[in-house]
């Protein structure tokens, strides 16, 4: 009997011993408050330190450092799981990517891998930092599953390998701290923080995930798309809606067309778990449908950005709020429907309710996963395999421009057979037995050669700004496609394209988002009623990348091969630069290439002359309008072969100077607008000055009002929204998203950046700025400037009343959201070197003019690029868009000794925009008066 006994002595002891290493601090004890306490916070130095002794504590947590912040601080991610799973990550990991990209593998290879594999769930928290729940419905779900030990727990645990991710840890210190700062808990608040919660975006930075600029987007997409691939990603967002308690899946229509019905479906069946589980607890409040203004259309998101690629993207949008808030009555809200069957009702609403509802969604997807975790797993594949079958053979995708293509081809045929309608039923789309139009109808659209998907894209490595284009694919490599590159000369139909150029085919398991990037998007026509109001789409209604920063391709619509080499998954590309000829005398930038203006900005800050040739040098050497030219010394070698090299720029060397007139390039005092809070157009333009190596100064309302600006800056930037309208502030459709603290309310170091734009004291410091010889340069609405200088412009969308006076034409006529439009543009002029005669700009109701043709004839305004065609459209939606023919959407004029300068697009828009960033940076020098030799022209 000694035997067992000392036996169980030891297994005891061991358990007892287990159990003390296994003791998991609980938040409370870490931080000195529950997770959901009223009027309490936790900053990221906390939570990070918590993460950290979780990790240490706990054998089911490995903590991962995925990277830097854009402040400096690490952000993690936390994998858990059961030990046993954990110490086969590499395996997991394998199998989740394998399937994911669905490439060499059989249905019964999938299956066998599904078998074997672990469901790989994405869940985070944080991301829009004043979204409180986020990050700490985070802190408290790793808590609990890292500490039960009860059947469910134990199962996912099991089954599940879950990736936990901080989105944003330099947010969740600011508004933490801030929120903390107050003493008097009761006197709390989150709002009017005195800058973005992201450095330089704030909110932005869930729109930046299919170019993945900033470095959390980036350390967060390489674990999403290239390493692990999670088959379930759960974004945690607020707010609600007004009158309920959470926003969820299903979401509304339009999805994007490109999508797999499969992560449709897969959306609709996480999305009822997650209200099932709420039912089931008595949690009311959720909404789903038509709900809530969420749709799956819009890619660039960090979930909507996953749709593309196959994963089933969850988002929820919670109220809450560590200082207690009332749910509103609405009464509409109240009736039970398919949106919401389960009303909540109006109450006091306190935080830790919202935690336990995270927590509870957090759990249901948990536990779907776990108990479809082989579906799941071979569901992905599945989707992948669909997404390689249709890009290796003829498809025809279903678009709504192609279902009008068909009505159309039947209503233009005179020898059409009109089936049997009842008028009454037709509008719900009832059609009578044996009804219909014929299927010739589908067949002349849907099987024309010309209306196929292409079976890949060629990037040439000849064109004017490689580097550019080969930012385009470093971001299709960041969301992981598979790029190829041509190791020799190739030709496919019929064309040439020399070595380095870049392949990219659609048979592949991501092949929606590839086709995002280089396809139009074509949005629904989509309106509340018929004749009536459009029904806004979340975000943008047309983003196509490759429009955007100006990349040309080829379109290829039949299968090809050539001389290619397929490029690591995730590995990215720099282009390599050269400079060619024998720059005895000199070398040339071309102002085609963004990249030529970083080199230009590093040669004038070592002290070196840069000339532009405003006439080029003709065709016969290949310089253009606006080029830079650079005398021959050891100093401009150096940095010029640095430069080619490090830039992917090709730098032309001559022998014998340019006899073409230059001009001296000076650097200009720049001064960049931001506002209390912070801009976030405004912050992306800080952004891109850093990157392309312009010094700026940011400056606010009071530093205009003050006065003197010519003795400071040489040139003053406004993005959208600096400029109030002539209306004032009565105008201004974001005026109840910029409120401002009270002076006395605001600690001092931010007292500075208080106040507004205002016409009574702000614009005739600018004019005066511009009279003395200063430059105003204006983006989007911030054009409302011309106006208030009476220059001789009007608004170009507006409609005559009956009384004889314009107003703006209703949306019911004209309404284009964020897309993508088409511009004529007059290269030749100083603002525009550098861009092509036709170009795409992102517009978003953006401003459109009409110029006095007689002011343009005296010189008064110049118009610098404008609509030449009622078709302008080249990805999104258009309603009403022949309005735009013959509206200018840029110009200059003079002022004085200066100039003002109106870009109605978005030309900076959130970075993507980069086919049209020479149209600010043309305007961040002084051209000096050109001379013959370019010797002593003289800076203006």
């Amino acid at each position: 009997m000694r035997a067992p006994l000392y036996l169980l002595v030891f297994l005891l002891l061991t358990s007892l011993s287990k159990a003390t290493a296994q003791t998991i601090p609980s938040p409370k004890e870490h931080f000195g408050f529950a997770i959901g306490d009223d009027y309490h916070l936790a900053n990221y130095t906390q939570t990070e330190a918590y993460f950290k002794k979780i990790a240490a504590a706990s054998d089911r947590v490995k903590l991962v450092d995925m990277g830097l912040t854009e402040e400096g601080r690490h952000q993690y991610m936390l994998l858990v799981s059961s030990p046993a799973n954990l110490a086969k990550l590499d395996r997991y990991k394998e199998i989740s990517t394998k399937l994911a990209r669905a490439e060499n593998l059989s249905d019964e290879q999938a299956r066998a891998l599904a078998n074997e594999g672990k469901s790989i769930v994405w869940i985070d928290g944080g991301l829009h930092a004043t979204e409180v729940v986020g990050a700490h419905q985070l802190i408290e779900t790793i808590y609990q599953i890292v500490s039960r030990n009860d059947p469910e727990t134990m199962r996912i645990l099991d089954n599940d390998i879950i990736m936990f991710v901080h989105a944003n840890p330099d947010g969740q210190e600011l508004v933490s701290n801030w929120y903390m700062r107050e003493k008097t808990p009761e006197k709390r608040l989150t709002d009017n923080l005195p800058r973005l919660y992201q450095k330089y975006i704030g909110h932005d930075n869930n729109r930046d995930f299919f170019i993945m600029n900033m470095k959390e987007t980036q350390n967060m997409g390489r674990q999403l798309f290239v390493e692990w691939i999670p088959q379930i990603m759960y974004n945690h967002h607020q707010r609600g809606p007004a009158g309920s308690v959470v926003a969820g899946p299903p979401y509304r229509d339009p999805f994007n067309y490109v999508f797999d019905p499969l992560m449709v479906t897969g959306i609709d069946a996480l999305g009822a778990a997650m209200i099932n589980r709420l039912h089931q607890e008595n949690k009311p409040g959720f909404t789903r449908l038509g709900g809530s203004v969420f749709s799956t259309w819009y890619n660039g998101g960090l979930r909507t950005t996953t749709h593309f690629h196959n994963m089933i993207g969850l988002l929820t949008e919670i109220i809450g709020n560590p200082t207690p808030e009332d749910i509103p009555l609405i009464p509409k809200r109240l009736i039970p429907n398919g949106n919401t069957p389960f009303p909540v009702t109006p109450q006091k609403w306190h935080f830790k309710q919202s935690i336990d509802y995270s927590v509870s969604l957090n759990y249901a997807v948990l536990g779907y996963a776990a108990r479809y975790r082989d579906d799941l797993l071979f569901n992905i594949y599945r989707m992948g395999k669909n997404s390689i079958e249709r890009g290796s053979k003829d498809y025809w995708a279903l678009t709504p421009k192609r279902i009008d293509a068909i009505e159309e081809a039947f209503n233009s045929d005179p020898k059409k057979v009109k089936p049997p309608t009842n008028a009454a039923l037709a509008q719900y789309g009832f059609v009578p037995r044996g009804g219909g139009m014929p299927i010739k109808y589908y067949d002349t659209i849907m099987t024309a050669p010309t209306q196929r998907d292409p079976r890949g894209f060629i990037i040439p490595a000849s064109q004017p700004d490689f580097a550019t284009a080969t930012k385009f694919v470093n971001a299709l490599i960041k969301t992981g496609i598979q790029i190829q590159q041509a190791t020799a000369d190739f030709t496919v139909a019929g064309k040439k394209y020399p070595s380095g150029s870049f392949v990219v085919k659609t048979d592949q398991a991501f092949r929606p988002h590839l086709l995002d990037m280089f396809e139009p998007q074509d949005h629904p026509n989509d309106f509340q009623y018929p004749g009536g109001p459009p029904v806004r789409p979340y975000d943008a209604a047309g983003w196509t990348l490759a429009y955007l920063m100006n990349v040309q391709f080829d379109r290829v619509l039949d299968s090809f091969d050539g001389p290619f080499k397929k490029l690591p998954i995730g590995e990215l590309q720099s282009p390599e630069g050269h400079v060619t000829g024998t720059p005895s005398a000199g070398y040339v930038l071309s102002a085609k290439a963004n990249n030529s203006f970083i080199a230009v900005n590093d040669l004038l800050a070592s002290g070196i002359e840069v000339f532009r040739m405003p006439n080029g040098t003709g065709a016969k050497s290949g310089s253009e309008a606006g080029d830079f030219f650079v005398s021959a010394s050891a100093k401009a070698k150096t940095l010029l072969d640095k430069s080619a090299r490090e830039l992917g720029l090709e730098v032309s060397g001559i022998a014998k100077r340019p006899a073409t007139a230059l001009s001296k390039v000076s650097p200009m005092r720049i001064a960049l607008w931001d506002t209390y809070g912070g801009s976030m157009p405004s912050g992306w333009v800080r952004w891109l000055m850093e990157q392309y190596h312009f010094p700026i100064d940011v400056i606010y309302p009071n530093d205009v009002d003050a006065g003197n600006l010519k003795k400071k800056y040489d040139v003053i930037v406004f993005v959208t929204r600096a400029i109030p309208s002539m209306k004032g502030e009565d105008d201004n459709p974001f005026r109840g998203m910029e409120r401002e603290p009270q002076k006395e309310n605001t600690p001092a170091e931010y007292q500075p950046r208080l106040g507004k734009i205002t016409a009574e004291k702000s614009i005739p410091q600018l004019k005066a700025f511009m009279e003395a010889g200063g430059n105003v340069v204006t983006i989007g609405s911030s054009t409302n400037l011309a106006y208030h200088l009476k220059l001789p412009v009007r608004n170009a969308l507006v409609e005559m009343t009956g009384s004889g006076k314009d107003r703006p034409l209703p949306n019911e006529k004209y309404y284009i959201p964020g897309s993508v439009l088409r511009v004529a543009v007059d290269s030749t002029q100083q603002a525009t070197w550098g861009l092509p005669s036709q170009t795409d700009v992102y517009f978003d109701a953006s401003p459109v003019f009409k110029l006095a043709p007689e002011a343009i004839a005296k010189g008064q305004v110049t118009p610098l690029a404008w609509f030449d065609t009622d078709k302008p459209l080249r990805s999104g939606w258009a309603w009403g868009q022949s309005y735009l023919q013959d509206g200018v959407a840029a110009f200059m004029a003079p002022i004085g000794a200066g100039k003002f300068y109106a870009f109605g697009p978005e030309i900076t828009f959130r970075a993507q925009a980069q086919g049209t960033f020479k149209m600010l940076f043309n305007q961040l020098y002084s051209v000096g008066k050109t001379s013959a030799s370019g010797s002593d022209a003289a800076g203006e």
